[in-house]
């Protein structure tokens, strides 16, 4: 079963430089890519100088996570596809726990443990140990409740069926990304892979969270500033809520969630 390990970047140079040796050194028998979405950092030149085996797919514009991800989807023949943020360092046999699951034909999406590169201990916001949605419609994971993140000692070292998977690091076959016709791209970037898990789930595609599998994520790689990144949230958890939740509950749902947005513009 082949697996393609793609990285997105934007003027990712420095990060590029310290995580993808990792990613080379421990998945071998991997095709890897980097998406570059315009960088303007000499990216690209020095992947061409110093990672002459990895594959470079270059946009002619920020295109954000998710059109980039689609655009390069096309041009790249695999079983399984994992997104993976240029942040993230792997660890040694990271994908054999994942890439049993769907030799198996036990899962369509997955997701490894993700664990906080600067404190090893605790899990990272993205991600965590698996996502879920509240009856409010918020996304939320284990290991990580809004901003209280969680030390790992075990307490989720089980594989479970989860909602939705981190798109810091996520798996994803060949026929269910082809199913869904890939992210929904008005969401730029942001709560796409959420969007995406929510109609997998709607096709009975299996989601999990393989705890057998670490990886360890920097976080905020992307250089968004913090603005942006609370609309994208905020504007991408109701748009994901208006698709997804059906017709004769949404109302409720957006009144409930009209009073916790209001108290997060105060604040």
């Amino acid at each position: 079963m082949k697996l393609s390990i793609v990285i997105l970047n934007w003027n990712g140079k420095l990060l590029l430089k310290k995580f993808l040796p990792n990613v080379i050194l421990y998945t071998p028998n991997a095709s890897i890519y980097v998406v570059d979405n315009s960088s303007e950092d000499g990216s690209i030149e020095f992947l061409k100088k110093n990672f002459k085996n990895v594959n470079i797919i270059k946009l002619r514009r920020n295109t954000g996570y998710s059109k980039a991800y689609n655009h390069a989807f096309k041009q790249i023949d695999s079983d399984v596809y994992c997104l993976i943020n240029n942040d993230v360092m792997v660890t040694k046999d990271w994908t054999i726990p994942i890439m049993t699951g769907f030799q198996n034909m036990e899962v369509d999406i997955a997701q490894p443990l993700i664990l906080d590169l600067n404190n090893k201990n605790k899990f990272e916001y993205a991600g965590a140990a698996g996502g879920f949605i509240d009856k409010f419609g918020f996304p939320f994971c284990r290991g990580r409740i809004f901003n209280t993140i969680e030390s790992d000692i075990g307490q989720y070292d089980n594989s479970i069926d989860i909602f939705w998977a981190s798109g810091a690091c996520m798996f994803v076959n060949n026929r269910c990304w082809t199913s869904l016709r890939g992210f929904d791209e008005d969401f730029f970037m942001h709560q796409e892979e959420i969007d995406f898990c929510w109609r997998a789930k709607s096709l009975n595609k299996t989601v999990k969270c393989i705890s057998k599998s670490k990886v360890y994520h920097m976080g905020s790689g992307s250089k968004l500033s913090s603005d942006d990144r609370i609309y994208f949230n905020h504007r991408n958890s109701l748009l994901t809520l208006v698709k997804n939740v059906d017709k004769k509950n949404l109302i409720i749902v957006l009144l409930m969630r009209s009073v916790f947005e209001f108290i997060a513009i105060f604040f």
